[in-house]
């Protein structure tokens, strides 16, 4: 069983961590069974946010009764330090604890210090010091915010997008967090779906020691993937860097990684499904892409205000709007059946 310690945090778990964002999306019990499969199967490292609506309740539910056994990190999306309060507060009571093993500040557009005027990171280090929060962490999709924050020393772990898809300057970043010993959590490990082999996926990840991949799991099947990995863990093959340099090569640059940033839409595109419609339908077909509903949602795209909102949110510089656009009129050609 491959095995990570997050840097000067001292935790080490086995190299699967529980994206717990997709659990929002199935019901209670689905969720319960799920997370406690995952746990009974050697899952240690669950991570949620308060942002994602009934996650947090849902993994205090299923796992408070093993919870000194676990490790649990959530995340603060406050600008502020009452919010910081209140969302700790409610995450504590969600997951039915009174400390967490990790907390973050969710994705700011800036990095909290101490002395910055909001009062985010006083508040962070006061949380620590009654031991409601034992390590500190940040996670973003800014380059920028990521290496300022591993430049500040402190913060104990940094959670950032990371797979095989990653580019030159993703990789420095992962650099800097082993250098500084730093927990780096590698977020979107399947770049939101548009990595379909999750044991290439894996075996990319083994080449980093360091690094803690957390898999965003909804369904049942695939958490038996990664439950597999726990005992027999893919090595690297001349299959799998095949379909990863296929990969690269088909994927690289301006694609949308779905992360959502750019949401809300003020005429109601879908954006982070709709600007990723045209790789997703390619790479794992489903009729659910072709459907009446599907269509409607696609045709949203002719409302677009190009206020460029979107474009002005998006952590990867990307011209949403544009890639509607192709979205879109790649959508309509493989409705006419010109390629599928």
């Amino acid at each position: 069983m491959d095995q990570v310690t997050l840097g000067r945090t001292g935790i080490t778990v086995p190299k699967n961590g529980f994206g717990a964002l997709p659990v929002q999306r199935v019901n209670m019990e689905k969720a319960v069974c799920l997370l406690r499969k995952a746990y009974e199967g050697g899952f240690r490292f669950f991570d949620t946010a308060r942002s994602y609506s009934d996650s947090e309740e849902k993994l205090g539910e299923a796992l408070a009764d093993v919870r000194k056994e676990i490790y649990l990190a959530s995340k603060s999306p406050s600008g502020n330090a009452d919010g910081f309060w209140r969302d700790l507060e409610t995450t504590l009571k969600n997951l039915k604890t009174d400390y967490l093993d990790i907390y973050q500040f969710h994705n700011p557009a800036f990095c909290p210090k101490p002395g910055d005027g909001t009062g985010l990171y006083e508040a962070m280090a006061k949380a620590k010091e009654q031991g409601m929060v034992r390590h500190i962490g940040i996670t973003n999709h800014r380059l920028n915010v990521a290496k300022e924050a591993i430049e500040s020393g402190l913060y104990e772990t940094l959670q950032f997008p990371f797979s095989y898809l990653a580019a030159a300057p993703d990789l420095e970043v992962v650099e800097l967090c082993r250098k500084a010993d730093m927990g780096f959590i590698a977020m979107k490990a399947l770049s939101g779906g548009l990595i379909t082999n999750s044991a290439a996926a894996y075996a990319y990840m083994r080449d980093f020691e360091h690094v803690l991949p957390i898999w965003g799991i909804q369904r049942e099947r695939e958490l038996d993937e990664f439950l597999a990995y726990m005992d027999n863990p893919p090595e690297m093959t001349e299959e799998y860097q095949a379909l990863i340099d296929h990969d690269r090569k088909e994927l690289s640059g301006n694609f949308c990684r779905g992360c959502g940033y750019c949401m809300p839409c003020p005429v109601g595109i879908e954006i982070n499904t709709c600007a990723r419609m045209s790789l997703l339908i390619r790479r794992s077909p489903s009729e659910k892409q072709l459907t009446p509903e599907a269509r409607a949602m696609m045709d949203k795209i002719k409302d677009c205000l190009h206020c460029r909102a979107c474009a002005s949110k998006c952590p990867y510089g990307l011209d949403t709007p544009a890639l509607l656009e192709e979205n879109y009129k790649d959508y309509l050609e493989i409705l006419a059946g010109k390629e599928f």
